[in-house]
């Protein structure tokens, strides 16, 4: 393994996502004096916010906090890690002592108002029953309450929790509510929370380069290696300047697989689909959906094309979020060394919206997607449709999944000076507070036979391993946009964009 750098060397960061901001803080915690981040977009002008221009993953309204990982204890104890380091937060606001611009004592970027996993069986999941017994294990005992135990629903009141259990009323109507709450759990404000933490890492020191151009990635640079290794010196941005590192931490997320090709096999990237309501606030279902009152959830997050979606409480603007994920798409197109890669089309790009004479701003996505989507607001929230309350607003979000849904936080192999992290497969925000002390533990060498540090590690599939994402079936296989009819019912050009 290479020595890490040392405190005064310059370290590059490409991405200002949650792996990069975190890693920036931490390393400016550590005592790195010479960090610079870079990023194409302007967050310090658009704020994180996706309805301001941005187009990342981490740009986004919210995002799901929850403990329960069934059998998974790593990310158990990962988010327990974080949820701490999520009220630290909290408590910085609440002080008012250095607030970011545009942010006030009364904002807050966790809100711990519980986590509902549902499924439409009779019985709990395995992996939910698993999450059970692992986190009363852990000394977690009933923060993981069953939606039909009598003694859990007087626990869930007694945490003020008491509406979260059965948010979508359906013990009322006589309908099955089968699923665990957990109660250490929630959702934080994402665009807030990235705001603060680029606020925490500006204030220690950290350059950030955040410019269409001048903070674009163009290329790594080379310079010479030892023995047969490759040596890369430093980053090319695309307004051809060179700068100089002595380390290189490659943190895009969907856009990490197309510029590093070893990648291939291990990570990808594939599109969510978000559906976004705007709840008026003259109707009643403005505060039935508030956040004290209605929690994050899951449903059928595990069983396939008909299920895996998940949501949140409406936001201060009225905004209800729905995302699904039961079919993770992809959008192959042909690089340089003849490979397809699939490559993000992002939100804001050319050809790709419909800008209605209403004000609503309509994104494409599968008609799978929304089909499920508004199948289950019919069942769960038919309310909804009952107030003539429409889909405002639709999304892909692109995430990189990795075949078996670990981060990869790891040295490049057989390449001096850069380093990659990424492989966040949809629920890597959580860690935003915490992942970057990983992170550069990884870096300086520190406690690898950690059982976490091991499985971020880079990999392949191994010969009769099931992968928990299928990657690289190709423009030609069923989850490429291409060939997935999209909700305005135009298909989407292979490997380009929407033509609408």
């Amino acid at each position: 393994m290479s020595n890490p750098p040392n405190k005064n060397d310059p370290i590059n960061i490409v991405g200002a996502g949650i792996f990069g901001l975190s890693t920036a803080l931490h390393l400016a915690r550590r005592g790195y004096t010479k960090v610079t981040v870079f990023d194409k977009q302007p967050y310090a002008q658009t704020q994180y916010s996706y309805l301001n221009g941005c187009d990342a993953a981490s740009a986004d309204i919210n995002k799901i906090i929850r403990s329960g990982y069934g059998a998974q204890t790593v990310y158990q104890d990962l988010t327990v890690e974080s949820i701490t380091g999520w009220e630290s937060w909290n408590e910085d606001l609440a002080s008012g002592q250095d607030l970011p611009p545009g942010m006030t004592t009364r904002d807050r970027v966790f809100v711990n108002n519980g986590h509902l996993v549902l499924t439409d069986q009779d019985t709990l999941p395995p992996f939910e029953l698993a999450t059970i017994a692992n986190m009363e294990a852990a000394g977690y005992r009933d923060t993981q309450l069953t939606t039909t135990d009598p003694r859990h629903q007087e626990i869930a009141t007694a945490k003020g929790l008491g509406d979260a259990i059965d948010p979508f009323r359906r013990k009322t109507a006589g309908k099955s509510n089968v699923g665990v709450l957990d109660t250490t759990g929630g959702f934080v404000v994402a665009d807030k929370a990235c705001r603060l933490c680029l606020h925490k890492a500006y204030r220690l020191g950290v350059t950030f380069v955040l410019d269409p151009v001048a903070g674009a990635f163009e290329s790594l640079y080379y310079g010479p290696g030892s023995g047969s290794s490759i040596k890369v010196i430093g980053i090319k941005t695309k307004d051809g300047q060179i700068h100089h590192a002595a380390m290189n931490i490659i943190a895009c997320g969907g856009w990490t697989p197309s510029l590093i090709p070893q990648l291939d096999d291990l990570c990808e990237a594939t599109a969510g689909s978000v559906a976004i309501l705007k709840i008026p606030r003259e109707s009643p279902l403005f505060d039935r959906l508030a956040p004290n009152n209605f929690p994050s959830w899951q449903w059928k997050m595990r069983d396939g094309a008909q299920g895996g979606l998940y949501g949140f409480p409406r936001d201060e603007n009225g905004l209800f979020k729905i995302g699904y994920r039961g079919t993770k798409y992809t959008n192959p197109v042909r690089q340089r060394d003849g490979r397809e890669r699939s490559v993000p089309i992002t939100r804001w790009s050319s050809g790709n919206t419909n800008d209605n004479n209403d004000g609503k701003r309509i994104t494409a996505i599968p008609r799978q997607a929304l089909q499920v989507i508004q199948s289950f607001l019919e069942e769960y929230l038919p309310e909804i449709a009952a107030e003539g309350i429409d889909i405002f607003l639709t999304r892909i979000c692109w995430y990189n999944d990795s075949f078996d849904n670990h981060l990869v936080i790891d040295r490049l192999p057989g390449t001096e000076g850069v380093m990659v992290a990424t492989g966040g497969s949809g629920h890597a925000f959580k860690y935003l507070p915490s992942i970057g002390n990983w992170i550069v533990d990884i870096l300086e060498g520190v406690d690898m036979e950690r059982p976490a540090v091991k499985a971020w590690q880079w990999r392949r599939l191994e010969k009769g391993q099931t992968p928990v994402n299928v990657l690289m079936t190709g423009s030609t296989g069923s989850r490429a946009l291409g060939n997935v009819p999209l909700s305005s019912n135009t298909p989407l050009q292979p490997g380009g964009r929407a033509n609408l």
